[in-house]
């Protein structure tokens, strides 16, 4: 099973295409967007074309995204339902099924508890799969534990 993981967000979306068995997923690809400042539409159109674009160069299976999760800052959480929308829009258009993981499942999932740090997330995500040697936002790390997370979950559905 291929999974296209992405952690949702305005300013940057983690994105990464992990497949195979969750005991030891393999990752394809992962990359962070950065789209540019300037009017919503036009950002949350970017999100949507590397989406898409994602989906028709890895063909997953499956796409998995965090859920929403609501900090004190409304602003940031607007942004991140905004670019979700936009990730479900593509991912809608392409008939992909889409698999949700809660912060708790994606701590869970990689580390064995569901009230990990981020820290620890971050961790162990070189423990599970070979990482390329290369510096990755928080965003894209986030985007492959979601990606191990949703393999998990997608396998279980099968």
């Amino acid at each position: 099973m291929r999974i296209l993981g992405i952690d949702p967000g305005f300013d940057r979306l983690g994105v990464a295409v992990v497949e195979g068995d969750p005991s030891r997923p393999t990752l394809l690809w992962s990359g962070c967007v950065l789209p540019a400042k300037g009017a919503p539409a036009m950002r949350l159109g970017e999100v949507s074309r590397a989406v898409s674009a994602a989906i028709k160069g890895y063909a997953p299976d499956a796409l998995g995204i965090e859920t929403l999760f609501f900090s004190v800052n409304k602003k940031t959480a607007l942004g991140v339902a905004e670019a979700r929308g936009a990730v479900l829009a593509a991912a809608g258009l392409a008939s992909l099924p889409v698999i949700e993981c809660s912060p708790q499942q994606v701590k869970l999932a990689v580390t064995g508890y569901g009230g990990a740090d981020k820290k620890s997330v971050e961790s162990m995500i070189p423990k599970l799969l070979a990482l390329p040697e290369k510096k990755r936002l928080d965003d894209e790390l986030d985007a492959i534990a979601i990606g191990v997370t949703a393999l998990s979950v997608g396998i279980l559905r099968r």
